[in-house]
């Protein structure tokens, strides 16, 4: 992981987030795409130490599939907004990887892994929404 002193260091940019951001419509489709599951965004825009505006947390039932999350996030967002990740890593173990947008920072975890660190309770002064999309409700015919 990046050292505390270079996050201290490293500038979000001027433009605030807000949960309408294309960018993060486009990181969940993009985990969504791949099977991502338990897919939460903290808000950490009211949290003053908090290093980026959000994090989008999901986790993965395999190494390969978490190695396709980020690597699908990391061509969506640049396919669809441009953007090319400031930083990543975790890509050896596979394990946890992060792939950090400045504002936006996704986390891809094992589910064990994920159960270990605990992200939503270390941040969990944050604002949580779940991501994951719902079934369309069954209508009922009416004869």
């Amino acid at each position: 992981m990046t050292s505390l002193p270079a996050l201290a260091t490293r500038a979000k940019s001027g433009s605030r987030l807000t949960r309408s951001s294309k960018i993060l419509k486009v990181i969940t489709k993009a985990i969504l795409d791949k099977k991502g599951e338990h897919v939460v965004s903290l808000d950490l825009r009211k949290i003053p130490e908090a290093v980026a505006d959000f994090f989008i947390i999901c986790e993965a039932s395999s190494t390969t599939q978490v190695k396709a999350i980020a690597d699908n996030v990391e061509v969506e967002v640049k396919n669809e907004c441009g953007e090319t990740a400031f930083h990543h890593e975790g890509h050896n173990a596979l394990q946890w990887v992060l792939v950090d947008y400045v504002n936006v920072v996704v986390h891809v975890f094992q589910s064990e892994t994920r159960k270990f660190y605990q992200l939503e309770e270390m941040w969990s002064d944050a604002a949580i929404e779940d991501l994951e999309e719902k079934p369309a409700p069954i209508k009922k015919r009416v004869h």
